[in-house]
C-alpha cells in the first residue's frame, strides 16, 4: 500500500502551501505529492492525471478539501466514484474526517459517505457559483461607480499628426515613432488607423 496527496490550486498565482503543509504533516513523502495548477475551466491536470496510473488497489489518496477532485458537482462524484469504486483507493477528505473511505466499509457506512459526498459536492458547487455571481454583480456595481477595468487607455500625444506625417515622409523611423508615442506597435498601428480614418 503506497499514500498519496493531491493538490490542486485553479490559477498560476495561487499559492498552494496551505494544501501541501497538510499533506507533508501527515508524513506523505514528497515524491508521492502530485499538484497541478490548472484553470478550473477546461481542467487539464496533466499530475492528477499521472497520479491515478500510479494509482493502485488499497492505496491511500489525501485530499485538503473534496473541491479539489472535480470542478463541479458531477465531476466530483465521477472522480470519486472512479477512485473508491473502479481503483479501489481509500480517500481521506482532511477538512471533513466524515469523508474516509477506510471507517465504515460495511453497507450503511458506504451509503452514509455517499450521502454526505453528495451533499457537499453540492455545497462546493453551489458556493462557486455564488461566487460568481457575487463577482459579476460587484463588477456591474464598480462600472456604474465610474470604475474602469483592463489595461488604461494609451494616451495619444498631441502632436500625433505632425510626428505621423514625419514617420510617412521617413523623417522618422517605426522604432522611434513608437518611442516618442510610448506606444507598443500594434497600439500605434490602431491608432494610426483611426487617425487617418478621421483626417
Amino acid at each position: 500500500m503506497q499514500t498519496y496527496g493531491y493538490v490542486r490550486v485553479s490559477s498560476t498565482d495561487q499559492n498552494e502551501d496551505r494544501q501541501l503543509l497538510a499533506l507533508e504533516e501527515l508524513g506523505i513523502p514528497p515524491c508521492n505529492i502530485f499538484a497541478d495548477k490548472q484553470s478550473g475551466k477546461d481542467f487539464q491536470r496533466p499530475e492528477y492525471n499521472a497520479l491515478t496510473e500510479k494509482l493502485a488497489k488499497d492505496d491511500l489518496l489525501y485530499i485538503k478539501s473534496i473541491d479539489r477532485l472535480g470542478r463541479n458537482y458531477e465531476e466530483i462524484l465521477e472522480q470519486w466514484r472512479i477512485l473508491t469504486k473502479d481503483k479501489g483507493v481509500d480517500v481521506v477528505v482532511i477538512d471533513m474526517p466524515i469523508l474516509d473511505t477506510r471507517v465504515g466499509k460495511d453497507l450503511l457506512g458506504t451509503f452514509i459517505a455517499d450521502v454526505i459526498l453528495q451533499l457537499l459536492s453540492f455545497v462546493a458547487q453551489n458556493e462557486r457559483e455564488n461566487i460568481r455571481q457575487r463577482q459579476a454583480e460587484g463588477i456591474v456595481a464598480a462600472k456604474r461607480r465610474g470604475v474602469r477595468f483592463g489595461r488604461p487607455e494609451i494616451i495619444v500625444p498631441a502632436n500625433f499628426g505632425e510626428l505621423v506625417r514625419k514617420w510617412e515622409r521617413r523623417q522618422l523611423t517605426t522604432a522611434r515613432m513608437l518611442q516618442l508615442c510610448n506606444m507598443s506597435q500594434t497600439t500605434f498601428y490602431a491608432r494610426l488607423k483611426e487617425h487617418r480614418a478621421s483626417r
